[in-house]
């Protein structure tokens, strides 16, 4: 790809400085902590000091001071190495911090993003229930006014850092009837269930952070990818949440979710794309060093021309995610945009690292070498984040209109 159609200087440096941390501090334990579930503070703590948990968010807020596409760059390239990894930067930035920083009072702003831009803490965004998943205006949960404050109850589900975030934004019922209205925004807090190791590394908790109580987090889920990740369910039982933790304008919380998961749309098309290409690069790379019938197998024109097509389809999913990155930045329209890259690019996800898998054979099939790794976490980018009918849906409304609504 000819860089200069969207990169400039800075952003050639953000990638560097991002793929050398993802050789040197995430490759080497990529392999154990997917293994073992684990969540990574201790990348979770370098990666707050290095800028790369709050890249798009101003200096005045705790961020970086970045750009969009500097962030998206930063998803892809982490996510070349270990998607968990570049999962947890995306659901923190986009889900957990955006929606603050999009609909959020000055109040609220200046209480809640620099604690989530620097990585004092974890963020997350509870949309998806039991019964509410693609349909997400079906939300259950609800928020009961009582003058000077809601009370919350029901469940969320599926919710990326439950566990160990301890802000969120989350959606409440706080008007009866069907459908998305009367569905409105809350900022919540909880401890993070790690405190004992957060505190010992000094990240992930803040003790003066009033937090609330009955929200609870379930066990955590015992995923086939993204398993360094955390994702649990958050239930709210009684929960008292203060009126100026509302978070934009009663009954508009579904209208401004769905411009939050645009967004992220975009970032899960980075995921998908480095997923992409950290396979193709490892099975380029096999088919290189590893000889049958005394010849490598990259000579094989089986095996070649797989290469062929995985190259040719990962440059036109760059562009297609550079492209919408690159309308997000300059505040042009994005929505059909960021569904062509998050629909291809998932996609192209999976293609990818099958037939990475079936060009190390029997190798690719164990965990020695990391491309079984990145075709489970392929799989959850074409469900995550709206699913791959829900993108062809936003992608017919958008050339449609009315005869696809009608």
């Amino acid at each position: 790809m000819d860089d200069s159609l969207y990169f400039t200087g800075q952003h050639h440096q953000v990638r560097e400085m991002v793929r050398e941390f993802a050789r040197t501090e995430v490759a080497p334990v990529a392999r154990e902590l997917d293994r073992t579930s684990t969540f990574p503070w201790d990348n979770i703590k370098k990666m707050g000091e290095l800028g790369l948990l709050g890249v798009p968010w101003s200096e005045e807020l705790g961020g970086a001071g970045m750009d969009q596409i500097s962030y998206y760059i930063t998803i892809h390239e982490m996510a070349k190495v270990d998607a968990s990894h570049g999962l947890t930067i995306s659901a923190h930035t986009n889900l957990g911090t955006s929606p603050i920083v999009e609909f959020g009072t000055e109040e609220q702003r200046r209480k809640y993003v620099p604690l989530l831009a620097s990585g004092r803490v974890m963020g997350g965004f509870g949309l998806t229930e039991p019964g509410a998943g693609s349909d997400a205006g079906g939300t259950a949960t609800t928020a009961t006014d009582k003058g000077d404050h809601f009370v919350l109850n029901g469940q969320k589900s599926l919710i990326t850092h439950a566990g160990v975030g301890e802000i969120f934004s989350v959606t409440a019922r706080t008007d009866a009837g069907p459908g998305h209205r009367g569905i409105t925004s809350f900022i919540v807090t909880k401890d993070s269930v790690d405190l004992e190791q957060c505190r010992t590394l000094g990240v992930g908790h803040v003790e003066e952070l009033p937090k609330i109580a009955g929200i609870k987090a379930g066990r955590k889920e015992d995923k086939m990818g993204w398993r360094a990740s955390d994702t649990r369910s958050l239930s709210f039982e009684d929960a008292i949440v203060p009126k100026e933790n509302m978070l934009g304008q009663r009954g508009e919380g579904f209208v401004n979710f769905l411009k939050t998961l645009d967004a992220g749309r975009i970032g899960i098309a980075a995921l998908s794309l480095g997923i992409a290409e950290g396979a193709y690069e490892a099975a380029r790379d096999y088919a290189g060093t590893r000889k049958q019938f005394g010849r490598f197998i990259g000579s094989f024109q089986g095996v070649s021309f797989q290469l062929a097509d995985m190259a040719t389809e990962i440059e036109a999913g760059t562009h297609l995610l550079y492209s919408a990155a690159s309308l997000k930045q300059a505040g042009k329209p994005f929505k059909k945009e960021a569904a062509f890259a998050k629909l291809y690019c998932s996609e192209l996800a999976m293609r990818v690292t099958t037939k990475a898998v079936q060009i190390f054979g029997g190798y690719g099939y164990t965990s020695e070498y990391p491309v079984e790794r990145m075709m489970r976490d392929a799989k959850v980018c074409e469900i995550g984040e709206g699913t791959s009918e829900i993108q062809r849906l936003v992608i017919a409304r958008q050339i449609l209109g009315s005869v696809v609504d009608g």
